[in-house]
């Protein structure tokens, strides 16, 4: 990996050496620069799980990916700076209630004196890490966050929206390794089941709130105020992608 190549990607000129600092920034960093995105799923193109594979497509291509790419580059990225990362798996809260199986979701615990949840592959959700071993809640840009003992040896992370708490996704502190989320993301990019496959979806946080495409929809959120605008054709489609998130793709793949 070159790591200078990968620093320049997400725009980070800070500190290097593993700590919470260091972490916290790489993250916000991470989160405002390199999109979640599944535009691979409707172009035909696999996802391979292999480290080399999922860096040069952020770096090389210029590009995002759901949340195996994300995560997985992010944990090389921390590793070769010498952070203890473990990827763990985790099922992602629906909204019928219950939780999706195990790998669905890939998340990160890093170690320091401390242990911290590291996840920039989850869309809208902490911008930095959280403390792993805290059960109170953590405040951070405006949300409000916690972590929840729950059966099984499961954890719950939560967010509060208004006076209710509600279930982001449950994961255990058990290691995984990259092939270990193969079979889940195979399914997420062949089943017509997955929401990966139903609707294009591109999305990147950005200082003031988040930016995203979806379906043919541009949506912009800033400060809490919320606009939306139809994109007319593959045209505008190629152009917000280009414009919005830096992705160059041939308007084309999109007709």
């Amino acid at each position: 990996m070159n790591i200078e190549a990968y620093l320049r990607r997400i725009n980070y000129k800070g500190p290097t050496e593993p700590s919470v600092r260091t972490l916290r920034q790489l993250h916000v960093a991470h989160l405002l620069s390199v999109p979640f995105e599944n535009l691979d799923n409707h172009l035909g193109r696999g996802i391979v799980l292999e480290e080399d594979k999922l860096i040069s497509k952020i770096l090389d291509q210029q590009r995002g990916g759901i949340c195996y790419e994300l995560n997985g580059a992010f944990a090389g990225l921390l590793r070769r700076l010498g952070f203890d990362v473990a990827i763990l798996s985790a099922g992602v809260a629906r909204a019928e209630g219950g939780f999706d199986p195990p790998f669905d979701h890939m998340t990160l615990m890093v170690r320091l004196e401390e242990r911290w949840l590291a996840d920039v592959g989850f869309g809208d959700s902490f911008r930095e890490p959280l403390l792993l071993d805290s059960r109170e809640e953590q405040r951070q840009n405006g949300e409000a966050y916690r972590l929840v003992d729950a059966e099984d040896e499961h954890l719950l992370l939560e967010r509060r929206e208004g006076e209710t708490w509600k279930p982001q996704y449950r994961f255990t502190l058990q290691p995984y390794e990259l092939a270990d989320f193969a079979e889940m993301c195979r399914y997420h990019q062949t089943s017509p089941e997955s929401p990966f496959t139903q609707r294009r979806t591109c999305s990147l946080a950005t200082p003031e709130g988040r930016i995203t495409v979806t379906g043919m929809r541009l949506i912009a959120t800033v400060r809490g105020e919320r606009e939306e605008l139809e994109l007319a054709g593959a045209s505008e489609y190629a152009a917000a992608l280009r414009e919005r998130f830096g992705i160059t793709l041939d308007e084309a793949l999109f007709k």
